[in-house]
């Protein structure tokens, strides 16, 4: 039996991820998938729409064996520390494997990008730092200090960095591409298979999207309170004296939030407020997920991971789980006091606030997984 691993987010669970799990077992017909699961706040700054604990339902539904928590303090952050930590987490559980969605679809051509960027190459780090303070964003500057004609989307970029985890930390993990069937940015097509964006789009439209999901997440969506997101985050960014203390939060951009902020309205009035060629739409969101959940440049140096949270399994994945656990040198359970504990249970409370939920904290204190 193959044990084979995805990443994902489910924002939310479509009919793409369904068509990514039909392939996984399509091209390894006797395997055990497991899934590590972005929760409630992702890694563009966005915030769930369906909680974690009904994407897992959604996930072991569908074909999922076992479901494996990523972390709200790397889940949160830039490609190469969002895929670091899914891809160490996925080498605890001896995935052989990790299949992911590609633009490209060339892995090749993904895997030796991945060797040229990886950190220890000082000249090519200096090259992608010179574009930036230029003014490019990361993907051009990643292009221009590569000296190739490559078009940087989304996945391939995610693509990118699983691969660079895997050949940094020496993991004995296959990287598997699967072509992806439409554009992340792409708000506008009808397709049976379209983008999260899409679907995101088209709800904040009041259109119909039950063609583009299974029906079982209909009822698993939830109402964004996005004013009562605003809020919250206005009171903190007005009453705190040091923004400058929370992760992202660089190069003077507090002076501009404390200046722009009693003229905003909503969150899409602040981030237009701030946003430069530099500050990306993905890094602004992020950066203001991380003054809300209180996530500071002190401790994100600190953090590690600290524990392995399971949030839900099949019977094949008990099974599984049953006979690796006494070999898995870190704890399957959340680590009282930890940091990486109280950045978890800090963003389901304010989830909870902005969906207008009590539930999700019960989950996250019970630490019971979902038993399908």
């Amino acid at each position: 039996m193959k044990i084979v691993g995805i990443i994902c987010e489910y924002n939310p669970f479509h009919n793409g991820h369904l068509y990514h799990i039909s392939k996984v077992k399509e091209l390894f017909p006797d395997s055990l998938v497991i899934l590590v699961l972005n929760g409630y706040f992702l890694q563009r700054g966005e915030i769930s729409l369906i909680s974690k604990k009904n994407k897992t339902n959604l996930a072991l539904l569908y074909g999922v064996d076992l479901v494996i928590e990523l972390p709200v303090v790397f889940g949160t952050q830039s490609a190469d520390i969002f895929a670091n930590a899914a891809i160490k987490i996925l080498n605890y559980f001896k995935c052989e494997y990790v299949v992911f969605g590609s633009e490209s679809n060339n892995i090749e051509i993904l895997s030796n990008i991945a060797s040229y960027t990886i950190k220890e190459n000082i000249e090519y780090n200096a090259k992608v730092k010179e574009y930036l303070d230029m003014g490019e964003n990361y993907p051009t500057a990643m292009a221009k200090a590569l000296n190739i004609d490559f078009s940087f989307k989304a996945n391939d970029l995610l693509g990118i960095s699983y691969i660079k985890s895997i050949k940094q930390n020496n993991f004995n993990i296959k990287p598997v591409c699967i072509e992806r069937t439409n554009d992340y940015l792409d708000t506008t097509s009808n397709n049976d298979i379209i983008s999260a964006t899409n679907i995101r789009e088209k709800l904040n439209n009041n259109l119909d999207i039950s063609k583009y999901v299974p029906a079982s997440t209909l009822s698993y969506i939830n109402k964004i309170n996005y004013d009562y997101y605003f809020k919250i985050l206005k009171y903190k960014i007005i009453s705190e004296k040091h923004l400058e203390n929370y992760l992202d939060v660089d190069e003077g951009i507090h002076n501009r939030l404390k200046k722009v902020i009693n003229n905003c309205q909503n969150i899409n009035d602040l981030i237009e407020s701030i946003k430069t060629k530099r500050y990306t739409y993905n890094k602004i969101r992020r950066m203001l997920v991380h003054i809300l959940i209180g996530l500071t440049k002190e401790d994100n140096q600190k953090i590690e991971l600290e524990y392995i949270k399971i949030l839900g399994f099949n019977q094949q994945g008990k099974k599984y789980l049953n006979k690796l656990k006494k070999e898995i040198n870190i704890p399957l359970m959340p680590v009282k006091d930890s940091l990486q504990n109280n950045y978890e249970l800090k963003s389901t409370t304010i989830y909870d606030l902005i969906t207008n939920n009590n539930s999700n904290l019960n989950f996250e204190l019970s630490n019971k997984p979902v038993k399908f």
